[in-house]
């Protein structure tokens, strides 16, 4: 690329931060949503929920395939794609006559997503100034934790005031003026480091990768079981209003930055003590959940502590995918993409089936199970695989999903 101005290359990665925050909200916006959308189609919650396990586990599959796929394709190009999908399914969000329709809306959100999460860490350390690489991670992580500070519970104000359809407008809108901003300002990029087939055997021969994505889907199943349903769970189990859940999940999202502060003073020398604390709070925090329902002050207290677990584990575990496979980080990370979003469909569904089958009050319960088995595995990791730090990745900074 021919050299710019520092302005010019930093309003390209900011381009690239705002399509994070968008991204993520749009993933996580029917957890605050599910009572109205399942009312307008006249289903129980619960089955709306299905929306959660469709999206993640069309991101599971497809995010390594559509990488490879597109490996030579150059990136400008590639973004245009991507938001015009993105635009157009949110447009037939808006419309969707009948659930099945808003399956495949969805559906069209998730190809997108999981496209645009194998291309853009690597894109915005490539547009960042000289030497800002990691700043330009690091602008895209903040980017994508304000997502659940902001963009979720901004989302469901929308939602609550003018009907959820209103929310997904507003996004393919938004994301339409972002395609925009791209045609505008982004660069003719060529694909580099795009990631092959050859790749795989290596990474499969690695026990403690392996095991990293074994810990990865079942401490998101945990983490899902419960969160995907945290908004009917308020108000139906601990009869508390609508504000009141719109609230909550603010707490869980600022506390998400919280715990990021935590993780970027602590985790890059103690990144193993980080992670098995993170999901010991989580454990708990699942576990209290239920009996958390009686104060509302009590729920304020344990989502924070939720909110910073989770955002410590996810940073935790991508920061060790990275050590871990240094060599290959592209592939590394769209098989993480996938399987993070597997732990997120299958604790959709989980929180689905407890919830019918027996009682919304029990996903707390329901969740911590996963989470107490990911918390004796990564105590088994770092005593077997983890006791020797592996080669740090360079730059050493990440940018979750969650």
């Amino acid at each position: 690329m021919n050299s710019v101005s520092r302005k010019t290359a930093w309003s390209r990665v900011f381009t690239l931060a705002v399509a994070a925050f968008i991204f993520n909200t749009t993933e996580y916006i029917p957890v605050g949503l599910l009572s109205d959308i399942g009312g307008s189609f006249d289903m129980a919650t619960s089955q709306a929920g299905m929306l959660m396990t469709v999206y993640a586990w069309i991101v599971a599959l497809m995010s390594l395939p559509l990488m490879l796929m597109t490996s030579r394709i150059d990136r400008r190009a590639l973004l245009i794609g991507i938001f015009t999908v993105f635009s157009a399914s949110h447009l037939l969000s808006y419309f969707a006559w009948n659930f099945d329709v808003l399956l495949i809306s969805r559906a069209g959100v998730a190809l997108s997503h999981a496209l645009f999460w194998s291309i853009t860490a690597s894109l915005a350390a490539r547009l960042a100034p000289a030497g800002c690489q990691a700043k330009a991670l690091s602008l895209l992580a903040t980017a994508t934790a304000l997502a659940s500070v902001l963009g979720l519970p901004l989302g469901r104000i929308i939602g609550q005031s003018f009907g959820w359809r209103t929310t997904f407008l507003i996004i393919g809108a938004a994301a339409f003026m972002l395609l925009w901003l791209i045609v505008k300002t982004m660069p003719r990029v060529v694909a580099e480091h795009g990631g092959s087939l050859k790749s795989l055997p290596s990474i499969l021969r690695r026990p403690a990768l392996l095991g990293l994505y074994v810990l990865a889907v079942t401490v998101v199943a945990a983490h899902f079981t419960a969160f995907t349903y945290i908004e009917p769970f308020v108000v139906n189990v601990a009869h508390l209003s609508e504000g009141f859940a719109t609230l909550l999940l603010l707490v869980l999202g600022a506390s998400g930055i919280v715990g990021s502060l935590i993780f970027s003073k602590y985790g890059e020398n103690k990144l193993s003590l980080v992670l098995v604390t993170a999901i010991g709070m989580l454990f708990v925090s699942l576990m209290l959940l239920r009996s958390a329902a009686a104060s509302q002050s009590t729920m304020v207290m344990l989502a924070m502590l939720w909110g910073m677990a989770f955002m410590m584990i996810g940073m935790s575990m991508q920061m060790k995918v990275l050590r871990l496979a240094h060599d290959a980080t592209d592939v590394a990370m769209a098989l993480f993409s996938g399987i993070f979003n597997i732990g997120i469909g299958a604790g959709a569904l989980l929180g689905n089936k407890i919830s019918t089958t027996s009682s919304m009050a029990s996903i707390g319960y329901a969740g911590a199970v996963p989470a107490l088995a990911a918390l004796l595995w990564v105590a088994f990791m770092m005593r077997r695989w983890w006791a020797v730090s592996p080669t740090p990745a360079k730059p050493d900074v990440v940018v979750t999903e969650v």
